[in-house]
């Protein structure tokens, strides 16, 4: 029977090439096809919007103002930050980071203690609320330190008096913030190194103003017993001794005020803490039906095909000839390899009858 069916097959070299095209187009269409599945899933993994917050795009995910370094879509500002979660959280983080846990001697602390509002706002009216913000600037109470514009948000760090702080609380929490965190701590350990550093400092600085003087004096009667013993080697040395310590001990004297003044400044920063409370805000857009982010996804969608029938193609014609070479290699090595294994053979066997 199934010598019959073998004997009833037309190898012609017609046929032949009918069952070729059929083959080769049946793994065209197969490639397509599972290219096509590949994608759809790839793209239903990713939840088909790719990585955001609560739905929002990753294009719409945008940094903050402080963090590591990047820019806007625009290009348009310069702020600090990589990506969406990351600059929600480091949002909540003031420009001059709380202290880190420790405790603190005496019993004074809470007269140094220092309170931030940290509000992430989520909008589908972005021009809106953050004008709404913009609009504190207004206020005397009230003294912005950055703020910053970008496609889809804007942030904003500013400080106000401690009597309105209540007022400016309401009108953040009339934005209907998604998140509003209340920070308290501590900055005496800091006041109290900065005022323990300086007092270091103004001892040392007197110490060399001393030293200074003494030292003038004693170069002084040296001169006057070199100059009556009219001794010209020992003035010069003397001279030159002189002129060498006063350079080391102004330089020094200028050192120490420059760190002074750095400390005064750093001091005086942390005070103005006690002063007014600081406000950090941040608003992101997210819209419900978002047509930027539609037709970007569109465009990743279509680019993405392109990929993979580009590779596809490739798969069935650079890279199907290159298999059939390789194929065609290891053919030519075991057609070598029976040559080789059936003249040695009889190469073998007439040795062995001789």
């Amino acid at each position: 029977m199934n010598s019959d069916f073998l004997k009833n097959i037309d190898l012609s070299s017609k046929n032949i090439l009918k069952f070729a095209g059929f083959a080769l187009a049946g793994v065209v269409l197969l490639a397509l096809v599972i290219a096509f599945f590949k994608t759809s899933f790839d793209t239903f993994t990713r939840g088909g919007w790719g990585d955001g917050i609560a739905g929002m795009p990753a294009m719409m995910v945008e940094p903050a103002y402080y963090g590591g370094v990047a820019y806007d879509s625009v290009g348009s500002s310069y702020y600090e930050e990589s990506d969406m979660m990351q600059g929600l959280s480091s949002r909540n983080v003031s420009s001059i980071y709380p202290p880190s846990p420790g405790n603190t001697v005496g019993g004074d602390a809470e007269e140094y203690e220092v309170t931030e509002y940290s509000a992430t706002v989520e909008t589908r009216d972005l021009e809106g609320t953050c004008s709404a913000v913009e609009e504190l600037k207004a206020f005397d109470y009230v003294v912005f330190e950055s703020a910053n514009m970008y496609d889809r948000g804007c942030n904003y760090s500013f400080k106000v008096e401690h009597a309105h702080v209540e007022e400016v609380l309401a009108a953040i929490e009339a934005l209907d913030p998604k998140d509003l965190s209340e920070s308290i701590f501590t900055i005496k350990r800091q006041i109290d190194d900065f005022t323990s550093e300086q007092d270091i400092l103004t001892r040392k600085l007197a110490s060399i103003d001393e030293t200074l003087r003494s030292a003038t004096k004693a170069y002084d009667d040296l001169t006057v017993l070199a100059t009556r013993a009219q001794n010209v080697e020992s003035l010069a040395k003397i001279i030159d001794s002189r002129l060498s310590l006063i350079e080391r001990l102004t330089q020094e004297r200028v050192n120490i005020n420059a760190q002074l003044e750095r400390l005064a400044r750093a001091k005086e920063q942390q005070l103005d803490r006690l002063v007014y409370t600081y406000f950090n805000v941040s608003v992101y857009e997210n819209k419900f039906v978002d047509g930027e982010n539609i037709k970007d996804s569109w465009k990743q969608a279509v680019r993405e095909f392109v990929m993979n029938t580009n590779k596809v193609i490739q798969d069935i014609t650079v890279n199907l000839i290159g298999l059939l070479f390789l194929i065609l290699q290891f053919a030519i090595y075991a057609l070598i390899v029976l040559v080789v294994a059936k003249y040695g053979w009889k190469v073998a066997k007439y040795i062995w009858q001789k």
